[in-house]
């Protein structure tokens, strides 16, 4: 249908066309058939980005059906599909760029925005954490990269194995992890966390092989914060707050915002 010369200056020109014939004898121009079904049509090209991916059609019964049609309603409607697909591109794109980390083997952030996400929405409410090693920069400038490397993986299975399966667990970003308790209130997951992080600080890592000095141990220290997420609201922007009040406190506590 849209190489149908008729609708070639709405797909050049980016605007919708009208077509419409004058009695039931007629066929509209686009229709190959003998006898068309369809008597009037509205045409709308879509575009993302300046980019023509297809159209959408109405189509009419009755000749000069959509003659007093207020088009801007349709716009609205078609600006709409536009975002739908384009919500869709941008949700195939963050799947596609989930990757397992190198150093704790969990799955990069990205992953709680796809199929994580869809585990979370089957709940209500969840609790959602970020947790950061606030010590690690310190031990990969004053010890060893290898040996921050390796806080890294211990913290990463020492939580690994304290979680439930239904739990999503990822590297946020550098020294932060985060931790989705699906379908769990904060005030359950308060006590919980204060053991995972007595049990965390007292992880102790031998100095790699990287570290010129002599032989030590490190452990690492997290500052934790746990926060509420609501379906049908912003993940991102839930977790960006928790994110954001943890980088301003000079707390290594537990706080719940």
């Amino acid at each position: 249908m849209q190489s149908d010369p008729v609708f070639g200056d709405s797909i050049k020109t980016a605007t919708p066309k009208y077509v419409t014939v004058d009695n039931d004898n007629e066929k509209l121009p686009y229709q190959k058939m003998e006898f068309g079904r369809a008597k009037c049509a509205i045409f709308f090209p879509l575009y993302v980005d300046n980019v023509y991916i297809g159209y959408w059609i109405i189509e009419g019964s009755q000749p000069h059906e959509f003659d007093k049609v207020d088009t801007t309603i349709l716009e609205v409607v078609r600006n709409n599909i536009v975002t739908i697909l384009r919500t869709v591109e941008n949700q195939a794109t963050i799947e596609n760029i989930v990757r397992d980390d190198l150093y704790s083997g969990l799955k990069s952030a990205e992953y709680l925005y796809g199929a994580g996400k869809k585990i979370i929405d089957k709940h209500a409410t969840s609790a959602i954490c970020i947790f950061k090693v606030v010590n690690l920069t310190q031990i990969n400038t004053e010890i060893s990269r290898k040996t921050g490397d390796n806080i890294i993986s211990n913290i990463s299975n020492f939580v690994k194995n304290s979680l439930s399966n239904e739990y999503i667990f990822v590297r946020y970003m550098g020294p932060k992890f985060a931790i989705v308790f699906s379908g769990t209130e904060v005030g359950g997951v308060n006590n919980f966390m204060k053991e995972l992080k007595q049990g965390i600080e007292s992880i102790k890592i031998e100095s790699a092989s990287d570290y010129k000095g002599e032989k030590t141990y490190v452990s690492p220290k997290i500052r934790v914060a746990i926060s509420t997420y609501y379906k049908g609201t912003s993940l991102d922007g839930a977790l960006k707050k928790v994110e954001e009040y943890i980088e301003l406190s000079d707390e290594d506590t537990i706080s719940t915002l």
